[in-house]
């Protein structure tokens, strides 16, 4: 008679957040206390997907992005099931059914299933195969949503083929892509609608000093835009794809290629159909458990937190997934870590609900980090009887410099710093403690002086890889053990291994290291 493992668990969705769930359970499927099954829509391992613009352009290599092989989960003894995707949840017998018409048991579901691209309405645009979960469906040609690597590949071939890009969006992916792709001479365009890129992290200061820069860069940003028509054309085998986007004004902005990065929403469709309840994500409370069953977990980008003590009536419920890597990285090694402390009898505190992170643009030429509201101004008058925030503002446009800093009670609750990395890392060290701003604001300032040293992170606790959380300690200590790259950093302490925004740094890091021990 063989003994059944203590626990199923049944993970959906294979990418980022996936695949470290599945990793921090390796050691305990190899033990048998936990039997895992991974259902993939990809037929693919899962790989980074904030690295997916890099390759887009050529300047990552498909391998660089992979993050773990199945068959070191096969050989632990897990069931990796890439290439098909759940159907149906029935929380009351606890099991899912695939689309191949096969049911999975489970003690415990985890939901991992993303975001998915947001396509707006647009005429000619035709949806030209069906959307699931797990997969987005597909697109006229020549219009995708850089989302996965075959978003990529499509990207790159026109890349390689010197073709134009137009890129519908200015977020910070936008950006992060229109950058790449003005590098990589693909000849790009930035179409947004509103009057200022990346709207929800920069005020209209911040924003102006960027859009500058994108300007200096080979972009073509054309603001205002509101999207209505795509115009096709048909090539010789018949197919009508992409040649030009009409906006709202009479305005024709032609391409190769429409790559729409219009923001992303949580794949919720699943849990909505097996009666779970969703707001801008699947309800979890901070157990990381759904709402309506606690044998149900959901995190990444489909997962929203919030205390079913307070909303639990509440018609609409504040807030949604972080839409950042690092806190789903976070979620799903805490699960992982309670999962086997509730099997083995342990206590483990609750999952910490994160602030809202800090958003650091990944762009050659331009040092841009923001966190929290920057939308105080410093001389907006406030209701009597209201304490207005302590907002303090350096600005050099000539110079491509700005920095804004807000407060309540001295606690730095949001800040944007362009053009001033040394001042930007401080204040996401400041940001990140919850930590109050010395008296004399301008002490921070100083420290983009010009005849200053180069930039070095001080304090070892100091967040140098806010992905993976790894503090300077760590990758100091990392360098004193013989790490002499990035890469063997990154194998080492998983640091750089996220969004990539973190690898300059590291490798400052690593010069500044070799210096001190160098021979005089």
């Amino acid at each position: 008679m063989t003994h059944r493992p203590s626990l199923r668990v049944v993970l959906v969705g294979f990418g980022p957040v996936g695949a470290r769930f599945a990793e921090e359970l390796l050691p305990s499927v190899a033990a048998g206390e936990v039997a895992l099954t991974v259902v993939g829509a990809e037929r693919c391992d899962p790989y980074n997907r904030v690295m997916v613009a890099e390759y887009a352009v050529g300047e990552a290599e498909r391998d660089e992005l992979e993050l773990v092989d199945s068959e070191s989960l096969t050989v632990a003894g897990a069931v990796i099931r890439t290439g098909e995707h759940v159907v149906a949840i029935d929380s009351a017998e606890r099991c899912v059914r695939l689309d191949d018409g096969s049911t999975v048991p489970y003690d415990r579901l985890v939901l991992a299933t993303g975001a998915r691209s947001r396509v707006p309405v647009l005429d000619g645009l035709e949806h030209t195969s069906p959307s699931f979960a797990g997969h987005d469906g597909g697109l006229t040609a020549g219009v995708c949503a850089l989302r996965t690597v075959d978003d990529a590949q499509r990207v790159r071939e026109v890349v390689e083929g010197g073709g134009r890009v137009v890129v519908l969006g200015a977020g910070v992916l936008g950006i992060e892509l229109g950058m790449l792709l003005a590098k990589a001479g693909a000849s790009p365009s930035i179409a947004h609608f509103g009057p200022i890129p990346m709207p929800r992290q920069l005020d209209r200061a911040s924003a102006a000093i960027l859009a500058a820069a994108l300007e200096a860069a080979g972009l073509h940003v054309i603001p205002h835009t509101r999207a209505e028509v795509i115009v096709v054309r048909v090539d010789e085998d018949g197919e009508r794809r992409f040649h030009a986007l009409v906006s709202s004004d009479g305005r024709v902005t032609e391409g190769d290629l429409l790559v729409l990065s219009c923001g992303v929403g949580a794949r919720t469709e699943l849990a909505t159909d097996a009666g779970l309840r969703v707001g801008a994500g699947i309800l979890v409370d901070d157990r990381l458990r759904t709402w309506t069953d606690p044998s149900i977990h959901a995190i990444g980008d489909c997962a929203q937190i919030a205390d079913p003590a307070l909303h639990l009536h509440d018609p609409s419920v504040p807030g949604g997934p972080s839409g950042l890597i690092g806190p789903g990285w976070r979620q799903a090694e805490w699960l992982a870590q309670s999962l086997l402390s509730e099997l083995r009898g342990e206590a483990i505190g609750a999952c910490e609900e994160e602030l809202p992170g800090v958003v650091l643009l990944k762009a050659d030429g331009v040092d841009l980090i923001s966190a929290g509201d920057v939308s105080a101004e410093p001389f907006t008058p406030v209701p009597r009887g209201e304490v207005a925030p302590g907002v303090a503002v350096w600005a050099d446009p000539e110079h491509g410099t700005y920095t804004k800093m807000v407060t309540r009670e001295g606690v730095l609750t949001g800040f944007v710093s362009v053009g001033m990395p040394r001042t930007a890392a401080e204040l996401s060290v400041l940001y990140t403690r919850r930590a109050e701003l010395p008296a004399d604001r301008s002490l921070l300032l100083r420290l983009d002086a010009a005849d200053d040293a180069a930039p070095r992170l001080t304090g070892r606790d100091a967040p140098v890889c806010m992905c993976n959380a790894v503090a300077a300690g760590t990758i100091e200590d990392a360098i004193a053990d013989g790490c002499v790259t990035v890469g063997e950093v990154g194998a080492c302490t998983r640091a750089g291994t996220g969004c990539g925004g973190c690898r300059a740094r590291i490798s400052d890091m690593i010069a500044a290291s070799a210096r001190e021990v160098a021979p005089t």
